[in-house]
């Protein structure tokens, strides 16, 4: 999943792509450098962001999404947790709603994607870190929110999940989710892990967002063998040739 983010302030590549013929030509750069689908965002997620209304978010996505389902051929997937901006952007052709709020921000989100039929990624979140072990919190919360879709009238089929990475945990609880993502994988539901240049690979490393690849690669060749189904990134060339040479390795066994 390559990200095109259309932001002024995201905490990697803020204000890079927000004219919208530059977000369309990295969207297909993103593509032919092996992106299975394209993950396209107008509010930064970082801490301290400033949060968008659906308004100022549909405006901001308004040109792009009207041209890039004609640029390319992959399912295109819109960031967002505002319920109007998913029903926007179903209707401009996006084929998933990824919420990292996983409803609890919007919770009509989940009847607009139920309605739709489209896939949905529900991400973990929390205002605060928890106190109590981490993978305990995280496997609990993450099946009330897949109860909550369900009962919005999901099949399924359609969900898929995130753990949350770097969204209200600590620098520990992150590495544990990390340790333990088999744990994680084995819910029953797809997982999408989204690790690319976040915090913790930062503070691991010493390193600013720029120079953390090599992290963030790191990440990956762990959650394949673990068994995560799909990649969040920025790099998509260097993570689509890792992930190829693990799931050779993984053949081989």
């Amino acid at each position: 999943m390559g990200i095109v983010n259309v932001t002024p302030d995201s905490f990697s590549d803020g204000g890079r792509f927000l004219d919208p013929d530059k977000a369309l030509e990295h969207a297909q750069r993103l593509v032919q450098e092996g992106a299975d689908i394209i993950d396209i965002g107008a509010e930064s997620t970082r801490p301290q962001a400033r949060e968008l209304d659906a308004d100022e978010e549909i405006r901001r996505l308004h040109t792009v999404l009207r041209e890039l389902r004609q640029v390319v051929s992959v399912p295109i997937s819109i960031d967002t947790y505002h319920a109007r901006t998913a029903l926007y952007a179903l209707e401009q052709g996006v084929d998933i709603v990824n919420d990292v709020w996983g409803g609890t921000r919007d919770k009509d989100i989940l009847s607009v994607v139920a309605e739709s039929g489209c896939s949905y990624i529900f991400m973990h979140n929390r205002l605060e870190p928890t106190e109590e072990p981490m993978m305990a919190a995280l496997l609990r919360e993450t099946l009330q929110g897949v109860e909550a879709c369900l009962a919005a009238g999901m099949e399924k089929s359609q969900i898929w999940i995130d753990p949350g990475i770097g969204f209200g945990k600590t620098y520990e609880q992150n590495l544990t989710i990390l340790a333990h993502l088999k744990e994680f994988c084995e819910l029953g539901y797809p997982v999408l892990l989204g690790t690319s240049r976040k915090s913790v690979i930062g503070k691991t490393l010493n390193l600013p967002a720029a120079d953390r690849l090599e992290g963030s690669l790191a990440t990956v060749a762990l959650g394949v063998p673990k068994g995560v189904k799909a990649i969040r990134v920025h790099d998509v060339e260097a993570t689509f040739r890792t992930c190829r040479m693990v799931e050779a390795i993984l053949r081989a066994q």
